[in-house]
């Protein structure tokens, strides 16, 4: 039972950091265009003619 003592305040801080980090990627604009990458690896444009 001791060792819980440990391991709730971390499960909670990583849960926490998990969430802090999605709130920042969806702030930061990480989810804007996401058929721009589907497109893009279609793309010929890298091809020497």
């Amino acid at each position: 039972m001791n060792v819980l003592v440990y391991l709730v305040p971390l499960a909670l801080l990583l849960g926490l950091g998990g969430l802090f980090a999605f709130l920042w990627s969806l702030k930061s604009g990480q989810y804007e265009d996401l058929d721009g990458a589907a497109v893009r690896v279609l793309s010929d444009d890298d091809l020497a003619k």
